[in-house]
């Protein structure tokens, strides 16, 4: 049984940092590209990083330079490195496997198909 379980949101001020994290279980973490995902209230969830199964990593937007996606797989954990943070990255951040080895940055919400339940991040001063 496959199972994603997010942590480390909360509430940081503007320019801050915060590290998610997402424990697999059910599955080996580097069989599938994994990916990182948002939904700020009233919009659409957006992508915001991924990862393929060989290491390569993609961002989209503004992301890049600010936010790292990283994992260890003796953990069987995804990371979500955040800096830098400002009010419009309040959300809810989730993990999610693909269904292939390769991402890329289609950003599509049904190339994947296991989902975290989310966890909460709040920048605000």
């Amino acid at each position: 049984q496959v199972q994603l379980v997010e942590s480390g949101g909360g509430l940081v001020q503007p320019g801050g940092s915060l590290r998610l994290s997402c424990a697999a279980s059910g599955f080996t973490l580097d069989y599938y590209a994994l990916g990182w995902f948002r939904q700020a209230p009233g919009k659409e969830r957006e992508g915001v990083s991924c990862l393929n199964s060989d290491g390569t990593t993609y961002y989209a937007g503004s992301f890049k330079g600010r936010f790292t996606i990283s994992r260890d797989n003796a953990k069987n954990t995804l990371y979500l490195q955040m800096n830098s943070l400002k009010p419009e990255d309040t959300a809810v951040y989730y993990c999610a496997t693909h269904a292939l080895t390769r991402c890329g940055t289609r950003w599509s919400d049904s190339e994947y198909r296991y989902w975290g339940q989310g966890t909460q991040v709040t920048v605000s001063s």
